[in-house]
């Protein structure tokens, strides 16, 4: 049976391939540590997993609207006026399978062959092939940890062209850490507006952040700026919902229109006990009790981690602000040698850290960074010093 080029053409996103490999080796025994997954290591809160028992006792197990109940909808107005001050009507929010099918979803509804769109680099894997499969070409904007991975607005500048429809804004960054604060977003947006770009914002880390960092939507900065942007966001990553798949978007409303009418002709809607759960997540104060204790938690294992880099030659880290990633740079290493391989890349790095100390992290080319690899401390503080004893003494095996 023939297959499209399309899918012949896609790459695999190496994250999922990483953390599915660590656990076919624990399936077989193998004492394999993967900090590869980006999700976080606590149980839902229990008040969630309640309204989604009490969804099903009422019976709520049949379809829902297609981009989200009215109940759901009215949860994430309320999250965007409390949290950001931003007022949405429901013709302008679409929930659908997770902040991935939201992306997926907008890039099918706004581009088509031709287009391009900016993409800052180190970037989450999905956004260059989901891009790639509408027939638009990401235009990559590189910034490294010498810029803490921002780009600046005369990068966008440079690469605008009459095909440039989009600038994609993921903040904190998903694989970096890092954020971008308002005076970055503003300049950056004031470029973006003045070529009539529209700003996607990708904003799932955002009650993941340390160190007094106040994450800050493009939407913020007035109605010209909100009526450029889509806002992406979602359950997953601060309330650990990976698996129930809500994410949802909030758009202009013909924009907004546009993706429920792809979404009824593919999925439908999401999951109508996970979207119940969700407005427990939304609206239920005391389950913004849980977020905090399991932000407190991440904030003491990337302290942790932080410190025992510093102590390793050759690795070196730029502190993140927020999610639950670090990207050191390895680079340091290249050119070292273990029995005959040599190290050349964040590739090769990753297959000597599993082959020898069976530690499982996601190589930065992935994310369109070679010199780095992105390790996840969403685990326990025990396996973290495991994970950075067995990292330290592969370091010492290279020659």
């Amino acid at each position: 049976m023939k297959l499209s080029q399309r899918i012949q053409n896609l790459q695999p996103s190496m994250t999922l391939a990483i953390d599915a490999k660590a656990k076919a080796l624990k399936a077989q025994g193998v004492n394999v540590i993967g900090l590869g997954a980006g999700e976080p290591d606590f149980g839902t809160p229990t008040l969630i997993k309640e309204a989604a028992v009490k969804a099903l006792e009422r019976n709520e197990t049949h379809y829902t609207p297609v981009g989200g109940t009215d109940a759901l909808k009215d949860a994430i107005i309320g999250k965007f006026q409390r949290d950001q001050g931003l007022s949405y009507e429901r013709n302008q929010i679409v929930v659908s399978c997770g902040a991935k099918h939201s992306f997926y979803n907008l890039a099918q509804a706004l581009w088509e062959e031709g287009d391009e769109v900016l993409v800052p680099a180190p970037y989450w894997v999905s956004y260059p092939e989901i891009i790639r499969l509408t027939g638009a070409r990401p235009v990559i904007l590189d910034a490294g940890a010498e810029a803490e991975f921002k780009i600046r607005p005369e990068q966008i500048h440079e690469a605008i062209t009459p095909s440039t429809r989009a600038l994609v804004i993921n903040s904190p960054s998903n694989p970096t850490g890092s954020g971008y604060t308002r005076p970055e977003l503003e300049a950056l947006c004031e470029v973006a507006l003045n070529h009539n770009l529209t700003i996607i914002s990708d904003e799932i880390y955002e009650k993941i952040v340390y160190d007094g960092f106040q994450p800050f939507s493009p939407a913020q900065l007035g109605d010209e700026m909100k009526n450029h942007t889509v806002v992406i966001n979602g359950a997953s990553k601060a309330y650990a919902m990976t698996g129930w798949r809500i994410g949802y978007l909030a758009a202009p409303p013909e924009v907004a229109a546009a993706v429920s009418k792809l979404q009824s002709q593919s999925t439908s809607n999401p999951t109508s006990i996970a979207q119940a759960a969700t407005v427990e997540a939304l609206t239920n104060p005391k389950v913004e009790e849980d977020v905090q204790a399991m932000r407190a938690e991440f904030l003491k294992r990337r302290d942790y981690l932080m410190s025992r880099y510093a102590a390793l030659k050759g690795i070196e880290c730029l502190k993140p602000v927020g999610t639950f990633y670090s990207f050191p740079d390895i680079s340091g290493l290249f050119g070292k040698s273990h029995e005959g391989k040599a190290i050349d890349g964040s590739l090769s790095f990753c297959e000597f850290l599993l082959d020898t100390v069976k530690v499982a992290v996601v190589p930065g080319v992935a994310f369109g960074a070679d010199h780095h690899v992105r390790l996840s401390f969403a685990t326990s503080l025990d396996v973290l010093k495991e994970a950075m004893d067995r990292l330290e003494q592969a370091v010492g095996l290279l020659k």
